[in-house]
């Protein structure tokens, strides 16, 4: 087993980034993984990029699917998830996750936390 990342961009405020961690804990639950560290990123590192300019692009999509609402106390971070297990359950979890975050698949719908994987 080694230690892989799952990395999500979300357009979130404190419920919706509780509501992707469940997902993830739901989805690492009921398998052979263990989180082993859990961390919310707001600039990414190494760079002058800043998540706002990484994932713009949400918070225009939540903009198009809300229109006159307001964002609230949304803003577009990174969630960053250490599994420590084999890159198949690695893939099976971000599957899971995926398709939780999405159920509709690619039928037109309305995110209820905007994302990019």
């Amino acid at each position: 087993m080694r230690t892989r990342t799952l990395r999500f961009g979300l357009y979130a405020d404190e419920q919706g980034l509780a509501w992707v961690s469940g997902l993830v804990a739901e989805a690492v639950g009921s398998r052979s993984a263990r989180v082993v560290r859990e961390s919310v990123h707001v600039t990414l590192c190494g760079g002058e990029l800043t998540t706002a300019d990484a994932y713009d692009h949400l918070t225009e999509q939540w903009a198009v699917e809300h229109p006159g609402q307001s964002s609230g106390t949304r803003e577009p971070v990174e969630l960053r998830v250490d599994l420590e297990c084999s890159l198949k359950t690695w893939r099976a979890v971000r599957k899971a996750v995926l398709h939780s975050l999405c159920p509709e698949g690619m039928a037109p719908h309305i995110c209820r936390v905007p994302w990019s994987a």
